[in-house]
This record gives structure tokens, C-alpha cells and sequence, in this order.
């Protein structure tokens, strides 16, 4: 039996497309990184190594052949990379076979399979916080990114950088108010 929810997971998962990253995002709380195909980019090359050294990957391409070479490239540049799998019935709607067809429980379920870490601690930071926090789109956004980067210890960066770090580094939820809290502080 599938808990309930999503599952709060701690690695990247790897999925080809747009359509699989919607799938997967209702089933988890995670990091998906999308190869858009056979022809993956050098940024999307250094963005999956980045999250392999940094939080590993669970690579969850679909059960057809063009799923299983993209899975064989990603598994060749990265042998300790976890592995998700669906079966093909799990994945076929209307003779279309793919990640995106799954039901979220099938989906948790594979993740579960691929002993991927539950990632209960993290704050699991969106956007919204970054705004809320005056993290971005504020004209002193990026010093006070800076100032959190460095009173954390995670560096700064620009938004996207920021919400990456704070989601990959577990940062919980606590900490980020905290520290909020004593940069605002500084400010009056």
C-alpha cells in the first residue's frame, strides 16, 4: 500500500519530457530534470551531473525503446544513478506508451522501487517563499540572497540558483524563517 500524499523526495528525477514532469510532479515533491530526447544539451548534460555529485538522480525514462537508450546514455556518464521503472501497461493510454500516461500511484510506487530518500527534513521551497521572503523581485533581492546564502552557508546566486540550493542542501523550514528573520532584523 502507497501512503497517502506525495512523496518528498531528496534526488533529481530524470525524465524526457514536459509531459513526464507533470506526471511525476503529482505524484512527488521533487527536482525533475528533463533530456528532451536523444539530442541532450550540454547545459542539460551539466545540470544532470550537477544533481548526480549534489543529491543523485533516479532516471525514469519510458519503457520503449527510445526511453531505454536515453536511460543506457544517462546510466553510461552516471553507473550510480538509481533506477525507476514502470511496466509498459502502466505507462499505455490509447497505444501511446510513456511516463506521462502513469497513474500517480504507479509512479510512487516506482519511485519507492528505486529506494529513492525520503525527504522529510527539506522545506521543499517554491517561488512563492522567494517572494514572500523578498528573496526576488525586490530591488534588494539579490543582497538579501547573498545575505542568507551566506549566514546558511550555501552561497548565493540568482533566484533559480537560490531555490535549487535551498531544496537540495535540506535546508528545513525553520532555518530559512530564521534566518529571514535576523536579515530583517539587520534592516531596521
Amino acid at each position: 500500500m502507497i501512503t497517502p500524499g506525495k512523496l518528498r523526495i531528496k534526488e533529481a528525477i530524470v525524465v524526457e519530457g514536459r509531459d513526464d514532469t507533470a506526471a511525476v510532479k503529482r505524484a512527488a515533491e521533487c527536482l525533475v530534470i528533463e533530456t528532451h530526447g536523444f539530442g541532450i544539451k550540454k547545459e542539460t548534460w551539466n545540470l544532470i551531473g550537477k544533481a548526480y555529485e549534489e543529491q543523485g538522480i533516479i532516471i525514469f525514462t519510458d519503457p520503449d525503446f527510445s526511453g531505454e537508450e536515453i536511460r543506457r546514455k544517462l546510466t553510461e556518464k552516471f553507473p550510480d544513478a538509481k533506477q525507476a521503472f514502470l511496466p509498459r501497461s502502466q505507462a499505455l493510454k490509447k497505444g501511446d506508451i510513456g511516463i506521462e500516461n502513469a497513474e500517480p500511484e504507479d509512479i510512487k510506487e516506482a519511485l519507492l522501487k528505486a529506494h529513492c530518500t525520503d525527504d522529510t527534513r527539506g522545506g521543499n521551497f517554491m517561488e512563492e517563499d522567494l517572494f514572500r521572503a523578498g528573496l526576488a523581485g525586490k530591488p534588494d533581492s539579490a543582497k538579501r540572497r547573498q545575505e542568507l546564502g551566506a549566514i546558511i552557508g550555501i552561497g548565493g546566486g540568482n533566484a533559480k540558483a537560490m531555490l535549487s540550493k535551498l531544496n537540495s542542501f535540506n535546508i528545513s523550514r525553520e532555518e530559512f524563517d530564521e534566518t529571514i528573520r535576523t536579515i530583517d532584523n539587520k534592516g531596521h
